[in-house]
């Protein structure tokens, strides 16, 4: 979608990129897939997250990296957040 930049980050310490201060003081906007995650990253950075808006996309974290189902579940849950 033009206009907005992205980044992606795990939250679990063998992920490819996993999520740090820096990250979460540049974005605006966090989208978990769940819960957890969200309770994580309140955990890890309850002062960079003041002014932040986290949403909890509620889907389970258990797809493949860039699996089409999950591909159409993110496609369907964040587009309409972000018009």
């Amino acid at each position: 979608m033009a206009g907005f930049e992205v980044a992606s980050a795990g939250t679990a310490p063998d992920a490819e990129c996993v999520v740090d201060a820096d990250l979460v003081e540049w974005a605006d906007t966090i989208f978990c897939m769940e819960n957890r995650q969200k309770k994580l990253l309140q955990t890890r950075f309850p002062h960079a997250l003041q002014a932040k808006r986290l949403v909890v996309l509620g889907i389970p974290d258990r797809y493949g990296f860039m699996q089409q189902e999950l591909v159409e579940l993110l496609r369907a849950r964040v587009l309409p957040l972000l018009r």
